[in-house]
């Protein structure tokens, strides 16, 4: 497990591996100076447990990411963050109701080509993506935080038992990011069992300064079960000023690789894959930057993992 980490690492840039540029780059952070007062300043720190990790906190602001009046920071965000509207579907105009209707955009027929090969497995998410060969150790962790366990991170000791040994991806999208949420492979899933905690911010600089956001944050579990691939874990983690995880599948009906699963509300957010042992091989770029200590960004229907 990953020992914890001062807030000297928390001061550092936060670097990421891009797999279509093929080179590091350093992350644009939304909110950078409010996040690393939050996380660095002892004040903010203070207001931070007090206040803006609190569900209800995020409950609101949320709301008010619906109001109208929040459409008016769209243009900004786009331009200032660069992102490319040539993947995403517009409303009229360009004319958004909400910074959350913007927010969980959808994706333009063919913007996100799937790894159709039977024994490809995708990535559920845009996104900075973190690959362990055993996910019940994490010392390669990007920006090294308070250690956890497959226990605490699934809220189940059975659970942790059937997957202990098994392959992790850990998949962070920025609020910049396109924010709905897919099926790695084809199965049929559970329901989505919510497991209650508060909502850290899930950057490294907040993990870096010792918030345990992946295990104790407020998440959601579902169990897909495959024929090929075993059953495979499928958490998705709030974080600070995400309102609402919302889940678009019918839980008992078959889901097709790449299929949508759900989307998040305002914030950064992150999902987490888990394999039972000796089901799937990574990707190899995924743990050779890993081991680096850097995240890899790619794109949902990218290659995750193969079959073994």
């Amino acid at each position: 497990m990953s020992a914890p980490c001062s807030t000297d690492a928390a001061a550092q840039p936060v670097r990421y591996f891009d797999r279509y540029e093929n080179r590091v780059v350093e992350e644009a952070i939304y909110g950078e100076k409010w996040l690393r007062w939050a996380y660095d300043n002892p004040l903010g720190r203070l207001t931070n447990s007090a206040i803006l990790r609190r569900a209800w906190f995020s409950v609101l602001y949320g709301a008010w990411m619906n109001t109208r009046e929040s459409a008016k920071r769209v243009p900004a965000f786009i331009r200032d963050y660069q992102i490319d509207m040539d993947h995403f579907e517009s409303p009229p105009r360009g004319e958004w109701k909400s910074f959350n209707q913007f927010f969980v955009r959808e994706l333009k027929a063919g913007a996100r080509p799937l790894r159709e090969e039977a024994d490809a497995l995708v990535l559920p998410a845009d996104g900075r993506h973190s690959a362990y060969a055993d996910g019940a150790d994490l010392s390669g962790l990007v920006v090294k935080g308070r250690p956890f366990t497959l226990e605490e991170l699934l809220g189940d000791m059975n659970l942790a038992e059937r997957f202990r040994g098994g392959a992790m991806v850990i998949s962070r999208l920025c609020p910049t990011d396109y924010h709905r949420f897919h099926f790695p492979f084809e199965g049929v899933p559970s329901e989505a069992e919510r497991i209650d905690g508060p909502l850290d911010s899930v950057n490294p600089i907040a993990i870096a300064a010792g918030a345990r956001s992946l295990c104790a944050n407020k998440r959601e579990l579902t169990l897909l079960h495959t024929e090929n691939a075993g059953m495979i874990a499928l958490l998705e983690v709030g974080a600070a000023c995400v309102g609402r995880i919302v889940q678009s599948f019918e839980a008992g009906k078959p889901v097709a690789k790449g299929q949508e699963k759900g989307m998040f509300l305002f914030g950064g957010s992150t999902t987490i894959t888990i394999f039972e042992p000796g089901r799937v091989t990574l990707a190899g770029d995924l743990l050779k930057n890993t081991s680096r200590g850097l995240e890899t960004y790619a794109r949902m229907g990218d290659v995750m993992a193969t079959l073994r």
